[in-house]
């Protein structure tokens, strides 16, 4: 009976919600070139000690993935903290940076990358002697250009991270959680 009710179901019915998302990516996706050191956006965005520039957006990817590139002329980096829905992956494309992931420390120079999963402690921090640029993705977005975007908008100090000055509760809504302090200076 259940079997004969499924059967009766019209295809372009079962199939239309896969197509209609598959259609509105399909007619919004197409090859956009990021120049080096620009903003998806032509935005100059100013987060703890990084600039930060977009480079794939959420709505390009339907929310698959979102990478932004970090640029660091000072030492140090964020606190520790976690995701709890978005794997991060920190590709160094200049400098050295130091990167702990849960009790792991990885010491990156250029082409050098490391994947953060998801619900796992980690902490970054630019240790080179000149200027740092990493590229940051995060798989799926989540709503972490929102949280930057969000960081922006408040206008976040140089030097000072959104968990630093607006609380864990700014943190809980973008599913962060800070869960330890920066990667100490004397240890890079």
């Amino acid at each position: 009976m259940l079997r004969r009710a499924v059967l009766s179901i019209p295809l372009a019915a079962l199939v239309a919600p896969v197509m209609g998302r598959a259609a509105d990516l399909v007619a919004t996706r197409r090859a956009t070139r990021v120049a080096a050191d620009a903003d998806r956006e032509n935005q100059k965005r100013i987060v703890g000690l990084s600039d930060t520039a977009y480079k794939v957006m959420t709505k390009e990817t339907a929310g698959d993935m979102f990478v932004m590139e970090q640029s660091n002329h000072v030492k140090g980096g964020p606190p520790r903290h976690l995701h709890h829905a978005e794997d991060e992956l920190f590709l160094v494309l200049e400098g050295e940076y130091v990167i702990e992931i849960g009790p792991d420390r990885f010491h990156l120079k250029p082409g050098d990358c490391v994947l953060g999963p998801r619900g796992i402690p980690h902490a970054w921090a630019f240790a080179g002697a000149s200027t740092g640029r990493m590229l940051i993705t995060f798989a799926p977005a989540g709503k972490m250009e929102a949280f930057f975007d969000e960081s922006a908008r408040r206008g976040a100090q140089p030097g000072k991270y959104p968990s630093d000055t607006n609380g864990p509760e700014f943190l809980k809504a973008f599913g962060l959680e800070r869960v330890g302090p920066p990667i100490a200076l004397d240890t890079l």
